[in-house]
């Protein structure tokens, strides 16, 4: 009769001993929806896996803040941009493991553009670190209702005419894409200074970097005629006709009434591509299941999604509409693809922004 009575307890035990473990994904604002996080769930409790995949509260903002968040043990799947991975002396990239793309659970690995799935930037021992999820640019958009068509600025260097002033924003934490444009206002190439740290020329970066220099006064400029900036997230206001943004934020400005067109820049567009990545501690089911998640976020709905409503570059070859893409094909094979960055030109470039600030 006691162990009849104890039965349904222990019963109860080993239910609650067995409750999903939780699956945390750190990522970028507006990467992953609700739906998404409810079919990705649903679709592992139908392949028996006792995992619940959840975004964490921490929003991806820059290389560094990633870096501490994976570090401190905070996430188990990452959503790096590419360039991070190798960023300072690759230190990202001891956090993370590689991919192993034969898996049978990443079946939609073979959907994906074959020129970014191999990018030297993020392959370790020739196994990639990543999984290529989607990409963009830098870009500026100008809110074509209230800028005549024939005033939309047609150069980067037009961002530091008078009458630009205070009328466009700038990104605050990735602050290499400033100094890309300024660098461009130059008639440099945009990574001239790590070009140069590559070919170890110290003498002549730090003649170019002086603080009097044309460069130096050139990049003040820029961030004295802005005087507006973000952080992980493209604000729009009043005052602003020409905002940067990563892209997600422009088509929803423009599906409430907005109409926001990216500007053609004759220098082209700094692009960048953001990933997928599994931290090293990753292993047995609880990798299985971050495959799972994985291919769910590199599948045809999701990438098109992407496409369409973040206005970003997919990585999948499958879907019909390739957002940015269909314009600009190039975008993923260009120049402009911006390098991970080593410690000599981030340092000189971190030590131009703290002057201005």
């Amino acid at each position: 009769m006691l162990k009849i009575i104890l039965l349904p307890f222990l019963l109860f035990i080993s239910y609650q001993v067995a409750a999903a473990e939780k699956l945390r994904i750190f990522t970028w604002e507006g990467y992953i929806t609700a739906n998404d996080i409810q079919e990705i769930n649903q679709e592992l409790v139908d392949k028996n896996y006792n995992f619940e995949a959840e975004i964490i509260e921490t929003l991806a903002e820059d290389a560094e803040q990633m870096f501490s968040v994976i570090r401190n043990n905070q996430c188990d799947i990452t959503f790096l941009t590419l360039f991070f991975i190798k960023m300072h002396g690759d230190k990202t990239s001891r956090l993370l493991q590689s991919i192993n793309t034969n898996s049978p659970r990443l079946t939609n690995y073979k959907t994906l553009n074959p020129d970014i799935t191999q990018l030297a930037m993020g392959v370790s021992d020739k196994k990639p670190l990543y999984i290529p999820w989607g990409g963009g640019v830098y870009g500026f958009y100008v809110n074509a209702d209230k800028v005549k068509k024939e005033d939309i600025p047609r150069s980067v260097k037009d961002l530091w005419l008078p009458k630009w002033a205070n009328r466009f924003s700038l990104n605050k934490g990735q602050f290499w894409y400033n100094v890309g444009l300024t660098l461009q206002a130059l008639d440099h190439h945009p990574f001239y200074l790590e070009q140069l740290a590559q070919q170890r020329k110290r003498d002549k970066l730090k003649e170019l970097t002086k603080v009097d220099t044309p460069l130096n006064k050139k990049l003040q400029a820029l961030y004295k005629n802005s005087n507006n900036f973000w952080q992980s997230s493209t604000k729009f206001s009043a005052n602003l006709d020409i905002v940067s943004s990563w892209g997600p934020e422009i088509n929803r400005q423009n599906k409430n009434g907005g109409n926001w067109q990216l500007i053609d820049f004759k220098e082209g567009h700094l692009a960048w591509l953001d990933t997928i990545n599994f931290v090293k501690n990753l292993s047995g089911k609880k990798l299985e299941a971050a495959e799972v998640v994985a291919n769910y976020l590199i599948g045809k709905k999701v990438q098109q999604r992407i496409a369409d409503e973040l206005s970003m570059l997919p990585a999948s070859m499958t879907i019909k509409n390739r957002g940015l893409l269909d314009n600009y094909p190039d975008l993923f094979n260009s120049e402009l693809f911006v390098p991970p960055f080593n410690r000599l030109s981030y340092s000189i470039m971190e030590q131009m922004i703290k002057n201005i600030e």
